[in-house]
């Protein structure tokens, strides 16, 4: 009876998927742990497990023309993130990661641009209409004066 192989975990991605059009290979990002701060007693003080990932925009390889300018304009020639909120070092890595590709794609995202409009004939006699018996609502409070 063949014996049954275990499961092996799935192959760790080697580009970090930023948007449709833009993955980021990892050997281009710097890491940095540093002990986190807080409570946690022993193991926050002596542990790394604060990481800090830093992406150079600037000089990026897998960065378009008008993306990298988007992105200078916008974040400045490096962008970063971290991130300490768990104890163990590899979730706070995936945070970290994904952290960065949000902020990435925020800053690469294209805001649709406004088109003006103007109120319709409707709209503008129902505001006046709700100016007018705001108004008489309000002449209907004062006390009456003496009369004449």
């Amino acid at each position: 009876m063949p014996e049954a192989e275990a499961p092996e975990d799935p192959p760790a991605p080697s580009r970090l998927r930023v948007t449709r059009h833009l993955a980021i290979a990892l050997e281009e990002l710097e890491w940095r742990f540093t002990t986190s701060g807080g409570p946690g007693g022993q193991h926050a003080n002596k542990a790394s497990t604060r990481a800090e990932v830093r992406f150079d925009v600037a000089r990026s390889p897998s960065l378009g023309p008008r993306q990298r300018a988007r992105l200078l304009e916008r974040l400045g020639p490096t962008a970063s993130a971290s991130a300490g909120d768990e104890r163990s070092q590899a979730r706070n890595r995936a945070l970290a990661l994904e952290r960065l590709a949000v902020r990435l794609a925020e800053a690469l995202a294209v805001p649709t641009p406004r088109r003006p409009t103007r109120p319709t004939a409707a709209s503008k006699a129902r505001r006046l209409e709700a100016k007018r018996k705001r108004s008489s609502t309000k002449a209907h409070r004062s006390r009456p004066g003496p009369e004449d």
